[in-house]
C-alpha cells in the first residue's frame, strides 16, 4: 500500500470519558513512554544531539522527560491518553 493512500483508522475514542482516578495516571504513563522510547533510541545506538541526525543518529528528544518541550510532553500524554480510552472502549476495566 502506497503511503499516499493511507488513512490512519484509530479506534473512535471520542466518547469515552475516564474516571478521574485514570486522568491522573496519565502523566504516569507519559513519563513512562517517553523512558521506553528513549531507551529503545539509546539501545538501538542513538544519543543526544541538537537537531535530529539520522545518519548520525542523534535525536533533541534523547532527554529526561522534564526536560522535553510541552509540545514533545504533549505527543506522550496524548498517547496514553488514547491508550486508557481504548483499554475502556474495549470493556476492560483498570483496577489499583
Amino acid at each position: 500500500m502506497s503511503a499516499k493512500l493511507y488513512v490512519p483508522q484509530p479506534i473512535d475514542t471520542g466518547l469515552i470519558e475516564l474516571p478521574h482516578e485514570l486522568l491522573e495516571l496519565t502523566e504516569l504513563l507519559s513519563r513512562n513512554i517517553h523512558e521506553v522510547w528513549a531507551k529503545q533510541r539509546i539501545a538501538d545506538g542513538w544519543k543526544y544531539g541538537e537537531k535530529r541526525d539520522d545518519t548520525r543518529k542523534e535525536h533533541p528528544g534523547i532527554v529526561p522527560y522534564e526536560e522535553l518541550s510541552e509540545t514533545e510532553k504533549t505527543y506522550d500524554r496524548n498517547t496514553a491518553m488514547e491508550t486508557l480510552k481504548v483499554i475502556t472502549k474495549l470493556g476492560f476495566e483498570i483496577k489499583s
